[in-house]
């Protein structure tokens, strides 16, 4: 197991104070991680040695440049038993997921001019289903709703337990012969729920359909193997995972992604331009039109580097031990109520709450108050609220630099949310 406090030292903005001198408790890692030194120095160190644009220019500048982001792809697809063509840079989780909606819409829009030159498989209409699950993240629900509204296919979902968990009972009548396409959470961001995604991918391939995983809260948690998982595409962010903003990964495998028609299209994505049409360059580069996220790849390679040295098991353990804590402290407290699995059996490290006579808003006014930084809201995941009769939870989400006294310090400001408005 590693040491917490000198993972903890390596975050210089863990050691700030906020509200006149409140020590910092950060909580909120399932929105966003906290970066440590080494990433923030390689992304600093790329632009003051090796700035340049990639794959384009003779002199010794680009060539570093592009040396460094393809090591930095390389890199990345090793950390989840991947191969660095099947690895697609993009903005965050959420373009790879609505990249992967697009290709099927753009596909079902060619297929009305010419069905010879597109992919059946991402052709929709109507009598087709897309299905996906009641514990979606907007990301992953937003854009397959398009999907179903441009080409008349029906949205389905796979409903869940009253403890949190996928009711996988009827899961052979929802994915059935119209579906197309299967799109599903690996771990929820509100639930903390782990799903079983290879069982619900080989659902998905056993009637011919395409298979996409929301992975943003597994991979930084988790020991993931994209072809354990099972998934066509896969989609994640970069700072959920250490790594700073403005760049995400979608992977697929190398047959869907050589049929997927490009979402967006201009420089580095082609092969050969002529005024009359244009080809395309095979993936990656087909779908990294414009200037890549050169700078955030590299600071995202020192990421996984920080994490694979750390060990990605240990991790997921230190994450465990914490959630078991946490979920007994809540579970003593009078008046809380997890919302979610209530033990560590496939569960993550996000958990949500409600308090009782308190809106989630000033729970969490309080612990911010005291320091404490946790998520309040519904998390983007409005149906789940709705499912279990709750406008918004307040959510605490630990990570490699958190320990028990950041749970206590939660805790207790609970209590202080309880005592200050008189609910106990």
């Amino acid at each position: 197991m590693f040491d917490v406090q000198a993972v903890k030292a390596d975050f210089p903005i863990l050691a700030t104070t906020v509200h006149g001198g409140q020590k910092l408790v950060y909580l909120d890692s399932g929105a966003t991680s906290q970066k440590p030194r080494q990433v923030l120095d390689a992304e600093r160190d790329y632009y003051e040695q090796s700035n340049a644009a990639v794959h384009r220019g003779a002199h010794a500048l680009a060539e570093a440049a592009t040396s460094a982001f393809e090591h930095a792809r390389a890199r990345i697809a090793q950390f989840v038993g991947a191969q660095a063509p099947d690895l697609i840079f993009t903005k965050n989780a959420t373009e790879g997921l609505n990249l992967s909606a697009y290709a099927f819409s753009n596909a079902t829009a060619i297929a009305q001019w010419d069905e010879a030159i597109v992919d059946p498989r991402f052709v929709l209409k109507p009598g087709d289903s897309v299905v996906v699950t009641e514990m979606e993240h907007h990301s992953n629900l937003v854009p397959w709703q398009e999907l179903c509204r441009k080409t008349g296919a029906t949205l389905r979902w796979i409903p869940l337990t009253e403890d949190g968990r996928l009711d996988l009972s009827h899961l052979s009548s929802i994915i059935d012969e119209t579906t197309r396409v299967v799109s599903v959470v690996h771990q929820s961001n509100i639930l903390g729920t782990i799903n079983p995604v290879r069982e619900i991918m080989d659902q998905a391939h056993a009637v011919g359909a395409i298979g996409v995983v929301d992975a943003c809260q597994s991979i930084p948690h988790m020991p993931v193997n994209v072809d354990a998982l099972g998934a066509d595409l896969l989609a994640w962010s970069g700072h959920k995972m250490l790594g700073p903003t403005g760049i995400g990964c979608l992977w697929g495998t190398p047959d869907v992604l050589s049929s997927m028609p490009p979402v967006l299209s201009g420089g580095s994505m082609i092969e050969l331009v002529q005024m009359e049409s244009s080809t395309y360059a095979p993936p990656p580069q087909r779908f990294e039109a414009g200037t890549p996220v050169v700078a955030q790849a590299v600071a995202l390679s020192a990421a996984v580097d920080y994490l694979q040295a750390l060990g990605m098991r240990e991790v997921q353990s230190h994450e465990q031990a914490l959630t078991e804590y946490a979920l007994k402290g809540l579970n003593d407290l009078d008046g809380v109520r997890v919302i979610g699995p209530d033990t560590i059996v496939d569960r993550g490290s996000a958990i949500s709450f409600v308090v009782d006579s308190l809106h989630p808003h000033d729970v969490g006014q309080v612990l911010d108050s005291r320091g404490v930084a946790v998520r309040v809201g519904h998390h983007c995941a409005w149906p789940t609220c709705r499912r279990f009769g709750v406008p918004s939870t307040t959510r605490m989400s630990p990570y490699i630099y958190n320990d028990e006294s950041d749970i206590d310090a939660a805790l207790e400001g609970i209590v202080a949310a309880q005592k200050y408005f008189g609910v106990k």
